[in-house]
């Protein structure tokens, strides 16, 4: 008795010193729970992983881009096509004549006799009609039409293919960082009833002040990794809004269902990598058809360029400048051009040589990227197949860390252990919870990774 008697004042004295660092503690407490279950507004939309993509393929600037140089693409085959369709030109020159052109004709005699001819003024207004027959130039145009269009839905699909990774990737990203903020806030919850259990023991003699410091310290840290992930989620707001197009002063909520979530982690790792459903791949294939194309040019280069020409020429003359147009003297003319280059300084033969050389060049550039995709496949597989396993085994760890914790704190409760049980329980339990978030978002991430790698992902738009 003498001893709790001269522990009393003692005790009540570090209780007035130490009840202010409480107080204050729980008003940060309180006010990181209110900011992190803090709702939006009724305004605000609330938007699922499908929305948000569809959103992405009607508002994103890099795939509208694409769809604007798919558009340039059949214009610019247009431009270079129009050649085959008749070339229409009207034209004209007038002439007047300081003095007129001298001829000479014989006379009766054979003497040669200077005499002027023409007229002073002329007008010549010319209609000209040209017609293509045949032009290597033409000809490429005509062939590589198609596959230019081929390649820029390609590039299109590729853009379209990025869009759905990143957006999945970003979305999962918030997601994971709102979940942990829930996780986080349980873990605040159930620390600042052990700071308080702890400090009643404390206020009572059951335990010294070191109990409640721990638990002081152990909520701290929480408190703080709170703070930390509820910061976290404006940036991966702002990285999800960049990828879907999304007005950055806007605001959205997002909506998802953790259970749909969890089926959706199920891929069939037994498919075969197929390197010809990479768009990358087929995009390197239409390059090499394209380059072939342009070697095959080079070869019909050597051939004559053949069209077709029609002229009317209105010829109008006259000395008298006022009455020019009173007398027209029209003529017309029909025929055909061709010109064939005999030596160009071996210009064609090095086009020849420098084409079949590119083609080349992109041969090898299949074997790299064939190289490159299995790499990206075998990473992507490896990395599924692992944290699907590890997410497995965090389920296990999760529900074995609530149990022990709710065993440990229940014996502390009764004085059967000491207060460090209770810690070392807390952290296994927030270590194995959060470690479970991050294998399941992980794993649908290491999804559209392999996915892509696969290059089976699939969108209807």
């Amino acid at each position: 008795m003498k001893n709790l008697v001269f522990r009393k004042p003692e005790l009540f004295k570090n209780t007035r010193r130490i009840l202010p660092f409480f107080l204050v503690l729980f008003f940060i407490i309180s006010s990181l729970q209110t900011q992190a279950q803090q709702p939006l507004p009724d305004s605000i939309q609330s938007l699922t992983l499908d929305q948000c993509i569809d959103y992405a393929f009607k508002h994103q600037p890099a795939l509208n881009q694409a769809y604007i140089y798919q558009s340039i693409t059949k214009t610019s085959n247009a431009i270079s096509l129009s050649g085959w369709y008749p070339q229409i030109n009207l034209g004209g020159n007038f002439t007047h004549y300081n003095q007129l052109p001298t001829s000479f004709t014989v006379d009766s005699s054979g003497a040669p006799v200077k005499q002027h001819v023409g007229v002073v003024n002329s007008a010549v207004p010319a209609l000209t009609v040209t017609q293509a027959i045949f032009n290597p130039s033409l000809i490429y145009a005509s062939k590589a039409a198609k596959y230019y269009n081929i390649q820029s839905e390609q590039v299109t699909d590729s853009t379209k293919i990025d869009l759905v990774s990143s957006v999945s990737k970003a979305f999962y990203n918030l997601l994971l960082t709102i979940e942990q903020i829930n996780v986080l806030r349980e873990d605040t919850a159930r620390l600042t009833k052990n700071l308080n259990d702890a400090y009643h023991q404390y206020i009572g003699g059951i335990v010294d002040m070191t109990d409640y410091q721990e638990a002081a310290i152990t909520l701290n840290n929480s408190r703080a990794q709170l703070k930390q992930a509820v910061e976290n989620v404006i940036p991966q707001y702002a990285v999800l809004k960049q990828f879907m197009g999304w007005p950055p002063q806007t605001h959205f909520n997002v909506n998802f269902d953790t259970t749909e979530m969890k089926r959706d982690i199920a891929f069939d790792t037994t498919q075969e990598l197929v390197y010809e459903k990479r768009i990358e791949f087929q995009i390197l294939q239409t390059g090499k058809t394209l380059q072939h194309q342009i070697t095959d040019y080079y070869r019909l280069s050597f051939l004559p360029t053949v069209s077709g020409f029609f002229n009317y020429d209105f010829d109008y003359q006259n000395n008298n400048l006022s009455a020019l147009y009173s007398n027209l003297y029209p003529y017309s003319f029909i025929g055909f051009s061709v010109n064939l280059p005999i030596f160009t300084g071996f210009y064609r033969l090095n086009n020849i040589k420098r084409s079949k050389l590119q083609e080349q060049l992109l041969d090898w550039n299949q074997v790299s990227l064939k190289s490159q995709i299995y790499t990206e496949y075998t990473t992507a597989l490896a990395n599924y197949k692992g944290n699907l396993y590890n997410l497995f085994i965090m389920q296990d760890n999760e529900a074995m860390a609530k149990n022990v914790y709710d065993i440990v704190t229940l014996q502390y409760q009764q004085g059967v252990v000491p207060y460090l049980n209770v810690i070392t329980a807390e952290s296994n339990l927030i270590t194995s919870q959060i470690g479970y978030l991050n294998a399941l978002f992980q794993v649908l991430s290491n999804k559209v990774d392999l996915q892509k790698a696969m290059g089976i992902i699939y969108y209807n738009h």
